[in-house]
């Protein structure tokens, strides 16, 4: 069977607020996994756009990151999911 995976990473540098998620958890399409504090103290809210099992954790609270931190890797379930 075909398995996909998929590195979620920072979108913005700034410090790790919180993980939302752990190892092995399975997650939803959209699901936040992250919330990180940006350098302008902006909260940014972490999610993306595929659901499947966490591979992966990287990262912890209160870590420093950058938009070349990887925070995750996510192997695709594969499983297509609709919202409005």
């Amino acid at each position: 069977m075909l398995k996909i995976e998929e590195t979620v990473y920072s979108p913005c540098s700034g410090t790790v607020e919180k993980v939302l998620t752990e190892k092995d958890s399975h997650v939803y399409e959209w699901e936040r996994l992250f919330l990180i504090k940006a350098h302008n103290g902006k909260i940014e809210e972490i999610s993306v756009g595929i659901s499947g099992h966490i591979t992966s954790l990287n990262v912890k609270d209160g870590q420093k990151v950058d938009t070349e931190t990887a925070l995750a890797v996510i192997e695709d379930d594969l499983i297509i999911t609709g919202s409005d």
